[in-house]
């Protein structure tokens, strides 16, 4: 049985609930999620199923994928990812409908790329004075002592690379299923932005 499914961050949107209040939702586009593939324990050490999703011309897919969906005769798709723990049959179909209104969900995706910045933006530093001639009004301040122990330890907060990396939100509400839109509503924002892969996933599974 499918706990899991592949798709697209929409845009997000408010929607009003029983009670009358009003809630932001993200929308996420489930297209069906063809089963190109089975990975078993016994032939590759854990079970999966590799899912294809999204339209893309043939004449933009490499020729081992052209080949295994012509295979399976599946409709070329543009992205192949793989749903580990999830059962299914080469040719089925895994769509939105696996979900259900209340349900809690994990959502993975790849955040928004922030570039290179500083412990402020990062971290959530505070920042120095501000007047009398203040030079350090976004530093760091100190990142170690000096005899000892001479060095800076691993894991010290400093500025870096933010954003661009694998994020989960959990246990996000499902406030409603479209079947006829293959949309998916779920309470709240989720990682990355308009357009990006998430892979929605029951909570608990």
């Amino acid at each position: 049985m499918a706990t899991a499914v592949f798709g697209r961050k929409k845009h997000m949107t408010q929607a009003f609930q029983d009670d009358g209040t009003l809630v932001s939702v993200t929308i996420i586009e489930v297209e069906p999620n063809f089963v190109t593939a089975v990975r078993t324990a016994q032939d590759d050490g854990y079970d999966a199923v590799q899912v294809g999703f999204g339209v893309v011309p043939t004449r933009k897919v490499n020729k081992p994928h052209a080949g295994e969906f012509e295979k399976h005769e599946v409709p070329p798709r543009r992205h192949i990812k793989e749903l580990r723990g999830v059962s299914g049959e080469v040719g089925s179909t895994i769509g939105v409908d696996v979900f259900g209104e209340g349900d809690k969900v994990h959502v993975t995706a790849v955040s928004k790329g922030k570039g290179f910045q500083g412990t402020v933006k990062r971290h959530g530093f505070g920042r120095g004075p501000v007047s009398h001639g203040s030079h350090n009004v976004r530093a760091p301040g100190s990142v170690g002592a000096s005899a000892d122990p001479s060095r800076i330890f691993p894991g010290k907060r400093m500025p870096g690379q933010m954003g661009n990396s694998g994020v989960t939100v959990k246990n996000l509400r499902v406030v409603a299923v479209d079947a006829d839109k293959n949309e998916l509503w779920v309470r709240g924002g989720v990682p990355g932005g308009k357009g990006s892969v998430v892979k929605i996933r029951k909570a608990g599974e």
